[in-house]
């Protein structure tokens, strides 16, 4: 059998909620969302990076961005999340899809190279990802055949499986084999981080560790996040009352 094409997929729109334009607002000199996408490139085993946001003209920037670092642009419908999926792996001609979100700007090539490897290691796998209770939450991918998004593209009607993507694969254990979600080696110290960016208290957390570590060590991984917490255990409250969105 051939190669599979891998292809990382994330998802990016001004328009969020909680924090509106989160995407692009900087850090060392540069948007967040291209702190995302340069280093979701770096993945060992991934063949391609696409965005996908929405035809809106507010999501015009987001598009801009990830042109202005070669980075190719599906846009589809605001509420329909799986269908913008759907198009930007054919768009790419995915035959493996990699889920990411661009509010994730810490997102570590090196453990997403992991996701990737693990999932190829065992052929019958439909679906695999990264624990977000055991690792830092903003860590978080998910890996799955293009065939089962394209499916779930053409019959999910749930709304939350059109919102979020994934829920029509392991929602059916039955029908789809989900592998172990992957674990840390060793256990996160300190535990319960919270990296993605979700409110204003997320952005200055992610703000302070980017610009800490990105001159000295440009290809920062996660545990180096985790070593600057130790040394500034107060950072730790910065976001800690943050509650994570859970799926409707």
């Amino acid at each position: 059998m051939d190669k599979p094409r891998i292809v990382a997929i994330s998802q990016a729109r001004m328009t969020s909620t909680r924090l509106p334009g989160k995407v692009l607002m900087p850090a060392a000199g540069r948007p967040l969302l291209a702190h995302h996408l340069d280093r979701l490139s770096r993945t060992p085993g991934l063949d391609a990076v696409v965005l996908a946001t929405t035809v809106n003209a507010t999501d015009d920037p987001v598009a801009a961005c990830a042109e202005s670092l070669g980075i190719p642009v599906f846009r589809g419908d605001e509420q329909d999340v799986l269908g913008r999926f759907a198009g930007a792996a054919a768009l790419a001609r995915a035959d493996l899809v990699v889920r990411v979100t661009a509010d994730c700007p810490l997102i570590d090539p090196v453990l997403v190279g992991r996701l990737i490897a693990d999932f190829r290691d065992d052929p019958s796998l439909d679906y695999l990802s990264i624990d977000s209770t055991r690792f830092p939450r903003g860590l978080d991918a998910e890996i799955f055949p293009r065939r089962l998004l394209d499916e779930a593209a053409a019959n999910a009607v749930d709304p939350a499986e059109r919102e979020h993507v994934t829920p029509y694969i392991y929602r059916r254990p039955e029908r789809f084999r989900l592998g172990t979600a992957l674990v840390p080696l060793e256990p996160v110290e300190p535990p319960d981080q919270r990296w993605c960016v979700d409110e204003p208290a997320d952005y200055e957390l992610v703000h302070r560790l980017i610009e800490a570590l990105l001159t000295s060590n440009p290809a920062f991984g996660w545990q180096d996040c985790c070593k600057l917490l130790r040394d500034h255990p107060d950072w730790m409250d910065i976001n800690r009352s943050v509650r994570q969105k859970t799926l409707h």
